[in-house]
Parts: C-alpha cells; structure tokens; sequence
C-alpha cells in the first residue's frame, strides 16, 4: 500500500473523517506546493491553499459519506486541481489532477470563437456602411452614415467623425452617435484648444490610432481620460479617412471593452478609411462637375529633385501633359515632347525611383509623346491623389508651371500647403471663375456616368496611347501591358466602352433633330 501510495500518478492525500491530513504523497505535494511531513497532523483546510468556492475544506463540514468531485482554480498556485473526494472505511482518500492545461485551452478556444463571431458582426456591419455610403452624396452624409451605423450597436459605445474646418487646421466634430456621455463634449473642447488628441494624430500622420485601455495612457488629454472613465469607456481606434496621400477626416470608434481592437478588427476598419475616403473624394468630384464656379490655381515649380522639371531641363526639351488615367498608386501620364529626343526622355526616367514604367509612343526625331507612370512622391502624382482637377501642365526650362481646377468649398489652403510642403513649388495665381456650361461638358459628364471605371481607363489609356490612329502608336498587346490585363479582357471593355461612346452621341444626335 505503502509503495502504491507514493508511486501513483496522482496526488492522494489521505485524511481522517474529521479532516485530520494523514499522508501526502510527491505529487499531491507537487501540485499543493506543500511539504509531505508538515503537512500531517494539519486540518485540511490548511493544506489546501484559498479558492473562491473552498469545495474541499467544506466537504469536511461533516463526516463525508458520498464519492464528491470539484474543479477549482487556486489563484495562489496560479492552477487548476480536479479534486475527487472519496470515502473509505476509516478514512477519506482525496485525489489530485492538475487540469490548468485543459481549462486554458477551453478558455482560448471560447475567446477565439467569441472573436471570430464578433469580427463576423464587424465585418457584416462594416459591409453594411459601406453599402450606404455608395448612396451617400455629401460629405455631411457620408459623416452622418458612419456614425449612425457604427454608434448605435452594441459593440461599440459611440462614434465620431471630424473633419479640418474649412481654410484652417482647426478639426471639428461633423457628426456623431450613440452614448457620447462626457467624453465628447471633452474632446471637442480638447480640439478647440489644439490638444493632442488621438483623432488629431489621426488625421495628422494619415496612420490609425490606437489606445487601449484608455485610462492609462498619457498621450490622450486628462480631461478625456478623466470623462471617459466615468463613461466607463476603455478602448479607442482612430481612422483617418484617407484616399490616396490625401487625409480628409477621421472616425473615432470608442467601447466599453477593453483590448477591443484586436489586429483583424483594425484592418477591417482601415478598409473602411479607405472607402470613406473614396466616397469623400467622389463627392467633390461630383461637385467640381456640377459647380457653377470653380477655383482655378497655377502653381510654379522648380527644382531638381523633382523629376518633371530636371527631364526636360537635361535635354532642353518642353513636356506638356496631353491626358493621364489615374490608377490606385500611380497615375499614368501621357506627355507631348517638344525639341527634344523622346527616345532620350523616356530613358531619363529611369533614374528615378518616384517614376515607373516609360516609353515612347511616336517619335518624330525632336518631338513625339511618351507614356509614363509617376508615384505620389511626384507633383502630379501628389495632385492627382489630393483629388484636384489637373486642366494643364507644362514644364521646360528648368520651371514648370500646372493648373488645377477645384470646387469652390474646397480647403484650397490645404491643397496649396500640400503641395509646397513637398515639392518646390509655390501658388502664383487664384482665381474664382464661372464655368462655361457646353453641350460638350455635359456630354461628357453623361458618358462618364455611362461607363465603368474600367471601360473608361481602357478607353483613356487606348486614346492617349494612340492605339486608334493610323498607323497605331500602340499595339493592343502594349496598352493592355499598360491596364495590367490580357489583351481580351482590353478588347471586351474597349468594344463596351466604344458601343456606349455611340449610344450617347447617337441619342443626343437624335434629341437635336
């Protein structure tokens, strides 16, 4: 008996009817983290260390008659003990199994499915605001969307979305939803004082800010930290609603939980940044071509680090822009040489690390056109993504001089500060000027409407490529090369472009007779 007793597998502890620890064995010593020899002659209840139901010690509040089993957790063994209580003749034998590996792994794989049920919701939701915000046609929509949506359930407390004040750095809270408590009120009044508060990095970096839990962190103004506690708020995530380089706002999503954010639940949100983003910048596209007015601006750059102004200047040549397609991290630029080699140019690109892909479409010895792709880091790469209008472009002579087009509530301080914060560039003139309302804008805005973005880049890329001349300046093979497709995917589009393209001129044709 002796050696069963200290050779079995699992703790046994042997005690009398009334609770008197007779024996310990190695491993119920192991596991109770007690010594064999002290340990008898004491009551249990000194044995077996404090536990919030203290199942073993009150099994002998009477003299134990029925088989008993437990599973508790002891905080000061920082384990769990399986702990089987059974009655023999003229004692009670207790035996021990650590089970500290069976209850973490039921406890991840309940937090894991409890994640992926709460990313399932976020996701459906995210899905669900983005659906609304195709609909949405203002800016102050596109605000009262988000927040409505993301405010008024129950996973997420409130939402807020901030913009910059029109002609200033000041942000200011466009809309909001749910149980803004204190919180709200303090962080406008944070933004009123130009204090740190994550939003405004936010904004400031284009980066999401994260800050969780809440109360502790220094970076975020007390008077918030102090609003959100009695808010019983914990966890924030800062979105900037971004397209391209350019920042136009932020959200900012605050919840109960703490360490709610997990990674996964971070990119869906960036998704929808980025489409908020897209919506905000479609809307002031929609303005620019429905506006009455707009605000013109001509900006002189020099330079030579910015590659449109150094090319020409290398080779005593003149660019001008004759079209460009923008794509999602470039934007392709078709430029007219003029007195100078456009085998040469074409070549020059290559020493920049902000140009891609470039070649020449003709060559007519001292000018023809190229084709190439300019990065963000450029100057029309860094209009184009700032959203604005690019009416004309030229550069020769060690200068270069661009005109963009705007709609009138445009923070035209911002645009401006962009651009000259990074590149060598400076506004020489602003103008507020009416807009020739034509049968041909119009024209063109209906088809744009007509066509997908697909058709039309194809349509775009072909024109300027001058695949539709004679002879071609482009084979089909080239300006699929250009769209990333295969050349019957290009031809399928160009066909669904070109059969739109005459349906429009062929109904307002027939509306004029």
């Amino acid at each position: 008996m002796e050696e069963r007793f200290e050779r079995a597998p699992v703790g046994i502890v042997d005690v009398e009817p009334t609770g008197t620890v007779r024996a310990v064995n190695d491993v119920a010593a192991d596991l109770l983290d007690i010594s064999e020899s002290a340990a008898v002659g004491d009551p249990i209840e000194t044995v077996f260390p404090d536990s919030v139901e203290a199942s073993v010690p009150r099994a002998f509040d009477t003299t134990p008659e029925t088989e008993y089993a437990t599973e508790e957790y002891y905080p000061a063994l920082d384990r769990w003990l399986a702990v089987t209580v059974v009655p023999l003749s003229e004692s009670v034998s207790l035996y021990l199994r650590d089970v500290t590996d069976e209850h973490r792994t039921e406890r991840r794989l309940d937090e894991l499915d409890e994640n992926l049920n709460r990313l399932t919701i976020i996701n459906r939701l995210i899905a669900d605001v983005l659906a609304e915000l195709v609909e949405a046609s203002t800016r102050e929509e596109i605000a009262a969307t988000i927040c409505d949506r993301l405010g008024e359930t129950d996973i997420y407390e409130f939402a807020w979305v901030g913009e910059r004040d029109l002609g200033t750095d000041d942000i200011v809270v466009r809309a909001g939803a749910g149980e803004t408590g204190r919180t709200l009120d303090r962080i406008e009044a944070c933004l009123e004082e130009e204090a740190g508060v994550p939003e405004r990095r936010a904004i400031e970096t284009g980066e999401p800010e994260i800050v969780q839990p809440l109360g502790e962190d220094k970076s975020v103004p007390e008077s918030v930290r102090r609003a959100a506690f009695a808010d019983g708020l914990q966890s924030l995530l800062a979105i900037p609603l971004t397209y391209g380089s350019s920042v136009y706002g932020v959200v900012g999503v605050y919840t109960a939980d703490q360490n709610a954010f997990s990674a996964r639940e971070r990119e869906s949100f960036g998704t929808l940044g980025e489409m908020a983003g897209f919506a905000v910048n479609a809307t002031r596209n929609r303005n620019l071509l429905r506006s009455d007015t707009v605000v013109e601006l001509t900006l002189q750059v020099t330079g030579p680090d910015e590659p449109l102004v150094a090319v020409p200047t290398e080779h005593d040549a003149t660019l001008s822009v004759d079209g460009f397609v923008p794509q999602a991290e470039e934007l392709r630029c078709y430029l007219a040489v003029r007195g100078g080699d456009p085998e040469a140019v074409a070549e020059s690109w290559a020493g920049y690390d902000s140009v891609g892909r470039a070649r020449v479409i003709t060559d007519h010895d001292d000018a023809g056109t190229i084709e190439v792709s300019l990065g963000e880091e450029t100057l029309l790469g860094r209009l184009a993504s700032l959203g604005v209008t690019i009416e004309s472009a030229q550069f020769e002579d060690s200068e270069g001089e661009v005109v963009v087009e705007l709609p009138p509530e445009e923070d035209v301080r911002r645009i401006a500060e962009a651009v000259t914060r990074a590149h060598d560039a400076s506004v020489v003139a602003k103008r507020e000027r009416d807009r020739e309302v034509t049968t041909a804008r119009e024209f063109r805005s209906e088809v744009s409407e007509r066509l997908t973005d697909r058709q039309e880049n194809a349509l775009r890329t072909a024109f300027f490529a001058d695949y539709f001349e004679s002879p071609r300046g482009s084979s089909a093979a080239e300006v699929a090369e250009a769209l990333d497709i295969t050349g019957p995917t290009l031809l399928h589009h160009l066909r669904a472009g070109q059969r739109k393209l005459l349906g429009s001129f062929l109904d307002a044709e027939n509306d004029a007779e």
